[in-house]
């Protein structure tokens, strides 16, 4: 490339290959566009004076009263393109002091948690593991439920389903496959039970499903040698 020197040259400077080359990055970084300026969960966000939040209600047979679970959410970068609504705090209130302490510890670690920052839903899964050695109980449309701290895990996934941290449906190839094994399945076999008396679950299942070691609702069936839920896709073969 050929340069026309128009002016009288008065000074001139060796540049070397390290400084032009630092200078050209310096150029290519000044024409990047600048990071977005959004704030993510972390530990040291204060709590507002307003949050917004959800109250949910658990009624088991082992309890005369009910407990209700609270979970507030804080609302991050509102009105701009990067908001997000996060779990900050959960609070369980009864009349029942039976099981108090553990319930007390368990809201405030699981609110700690929340205000780590990060991804919160392994919490879902780890309530939902807890097994009450007396026995767990049904829930109204025929649900199982291993224990209260399961049902209050459970709570929690609806939360966050409802908020976007969790999908709240299968994506569309796994529903196609469970729609096409439940067709299948009900070809060979009797026609599927209603659901009666149900406030959790609008579909009805093959009677003859068993119940499913993962999300404990009786829709697991025998197909190819395999049993696969129709409710959460749990399958055998993997």
């Amino acid at each position: 490339m050929t340069i026309q020197i128009t002016s009288k040259i008065v000074g001139y400077e060796v540049v070397s290959a390290e400084a032009a080359a630092a200078a050209k990055a310096a150029e290519q970084a000044a024409q990047l566009p600048a990071e977005p300026d959004y704030e993510e969960m972390h530990e040291k966000v204060k709590r507002p004076e307003h949050l917004v939040g959800s109250t949910y209600k658990i009624k088991t047979p082992t309890s005369e009263h009910a407990y209700y679970v609270t979970i507030n959410d804080i609302v991050l970068n509102q009105g701009t393109e990067y908001e997000q609504r996060r779990p900050f705090e959960i609070f369980i209130n009864s009349k029942n002091m039976e099981h108090y302490q553990w319930i007390a510890a368990l809201t405030l670690i699981v609110s700690a948690v929340f205000r780590k920052g990060g991804d919160c839903t392994f919490l879902v899964e780890e309530l939902q593991s807890v097994f009450d050695p007396k026995g767990g109980y049904l829930m109204r449309g025929g649900r199982w439920m291993p224990s209260l701290v399961a049902e209050i895990g459970d709570v929690l996934e609806r939360h966050l389903k409802h908020i976007g941290m969790i999908d709240s449906e299968p994506d569309a190839y796994q529903q196609a496959y469970l729609d096409e094994k439940r067709a299948e399945y009900e070809k060979l076999s009797t026609p599927a039970q209603t659901a009666s008396d149900c406030d959790d679950s609008t579909s009805a299942y093959p009677a003859g499903a068993q119940q499913c070691g993962r999300c404990h609702v009786k829709a697991a069936i025998q197909m190819d040698g395999c049993l696969t839920c129709l409710a959460c896709g749990e399958s055998k073969c993997g």
